[in-house]
């Protein structure tokens, strides 16, 4: 079972301030795209990254948002957008010290997998699984993270991409991403 069969369309992470509604999934676009309104709040944003499988296209909506593809960063004004391409090194992040942004995310194609991680990510750091930058404790539950949402790391962290591949394979065997679907995509 995947997040599309989640009644309630948004998810709020209070560790990270910040809150993710589903606008449109991947099962209600037949796989074309996810689309996903985020509210972030002042300093919030994520750290590189890049997906294989589906391209961001990232659109302010409210606010400045900052964007960083590769090794240049954006400051996106209302209305703007800017996409990273499967396989390009991105983050986001609010530049403002004061002010909640708002900024929609869509990804080409849309991602299951990725909505998943959303509503596990944003469980688990509700449920205080998390550290305060919402890294979950649990190695099994990072690696289902990082497996789901096809994201890996740059620099140091990239050498452990093998090692989250195989607990990630050893945490479906063990049933514990069956566990955190039930228990946060429900």
């Amino acid at each position: 079972m995947s997040a599309n069969y989640v009644s309630r369309r948004t998810v709020e992470n209070p560790l990270i301030k910040d809150k993710a509604t589903f606008l449109e999934t991947s099962a209600e676009t037949n796989g074309a795209r996810t689309l996903i309104r985020i509210e972030l709040a002042p300093d919030g944003g994520n750290d590189l990254h890049y997906h294989q499988s589906f391209d961001e296209t990232f659109t302010s909506i409210k606010g400045r948002l900052g964007i960083q593809v590769g090794k240049e960063i954006h400051i996106l004004e209302e209305g703007q957008s800017m996409t990273a391409k499967a396989g390009q090194l991105h983050r986001f992040f609010n530049p403002s010290k004061e002010e909640t942004i708002f900024f929609d995310v869509t990804l080409n194609p849309g991602s299951e997998g990725f909505e998943t991680t959303i509503y596990v990510a944003y469980g688990l750091a509700t449920d205080g699984l998390t550290t305060r930058k919402s890294v979950p404790k649990n190695p099994y539950h990072l690696a289902l993270l990082l497996h789901w949402g096809d994201t890996q790391m740059p620099g140091l962290m990239r050498w452990f991409e093998p090692v989250f591949r195989w607990l990630a394979r050893v945490a479906i065997r063990k049933g514990i991403d069956r566990e955190l679907i039930a228990r946060y995509c429900q």
